[in-house]
């Protein structure tokens, strides 16, 4: 597993390298909350022969883990929510949409890529929009998928907030193995089942995530002014952005897609930069891998 050093961080990484020309954008994924690069895999099976492909696991996630010393769950989650409520009160998270688009501009430097489109999902779609506001000059162009928002619904996120706290905490009790688990989470935010491979792999993923970037991007992103800063960088994006929505997408419904949508110029220019997805829920990149691939690959061949 080839890694990458941004910061300190080893980032695991895969890059597809097929002969392409110069001219031709390098697609990079950017994966969601206690997701990591696996989930990309059957969409770049779609994209890859047509465009080079980087996936890469966010710093604290997947593999791209700092070596720690090994602490006692109950303790480390303690201490980790303590530190994510005090950055978040300095202000000074680094694990905030800013702090990862950060890591992706080095990201940018370190591979030498000139020209890209990035493809986020769901938090990984805010990192993508604050990553093309950073750098114009490489990004060509933005794709959403399940990613929406602007709307700051205070009972809502903090409902939202105290879940997903909860789930972190009690992820020790995932490790030992629970009867029909990775059932569970093969339904879990889906139209219809996945197969339980992907149930497997959400358990191993949220076992695996580092508690204060778990939670650090948790309560970071889900801030009155973080959520009503993402449509000001929509508004003044010149790249072209298409968002993604599940139809049946209960975590970022469609209506929340289409608001944040409606701040960028093609909304208007074109009568709609959003895509809906027939019986889809909040993973398209592994309900709908073919049909997700035709209508990005119609996407970024009108752009190229």
């Amino acid at each position: 597993m080839p890694t990458i050093d941004i910061l300190g961080v080893p980032h695991a990484y895969e890059l597809t390298s097929p002969s392409f020309q110069v001219s031709t954008p390098v697609l990079i994924f950017i994966h969601g909350w206690l997701l990591s690069r696996q989930y990309w895999l059957p969409l770049i099976e779609q994209l890859a022969p047509n465009y080079p492909c980087l996936i890469y696991d966010l710093r604290g996630f997947g593999d791209s883990q700092k070596v720690r010393e090994a602490l006692n769950l109950d303790i480390d989650w303690e201490i980790s929510l303590q530190r994510a409520h005090s950055n978040l009160t300095n202000g000074s998270s680094p694990f905030g949409l800013g702090a990862y688009a950060q890591d992706l501009r080095i990201l940018l430097q370190k591979f030498a890529i000139k020209r890209a489109w990035l493809i986020g999902h769901s938090l990984g779609g805010g990192i993508a929009l604050w990553g093309a506001d950073s750098c114009p000059e490489t990004v060509q162009g933005v794709i959403c998928l399940n990613s929406g928002g602007g709307i700051y619904l205070k009972e809502e996120f903090e409902r939202f907030r105290l879940a997903g706290e909860q789930l972190i905490k009690r992820r020790p009790s995932w490790s030992s193995y629970m009867p029909l688990i990775d059932v569970l989470f093969s339904h879990l935010m889906m139209a219809r089942p996945l197969e339980k491979r992907w149930g497997r792999q959400r358990i191993l993923d949220l076992l695996k995530a580092d508690p204060q970037a778990a939670l650090g991007s948790l309560l970071d992103s889900t801030t009155e002014t973080e959520v009503h800063l993402l449509p000001q960088i929509v508004s003044r994006l010149q790249q072209p952005v298409y968002f993604l929505a599940g139809d049946k997408d209960t975590v970022m419904e469609p209506k929340y897609v289409r608001y944040l949508a409606s701040f960028h110029p093609l909304f208007e220019v074109q009568g709609n930069n959003v895509i809906e997805l027939a019986n889809c829920g909040h993973m398209s990149m592994v309900e709908q891998p073919e049909i997700l691939g035709e209508k990005m690959l119609k996407i970024l061949m009108s752009h190229s």
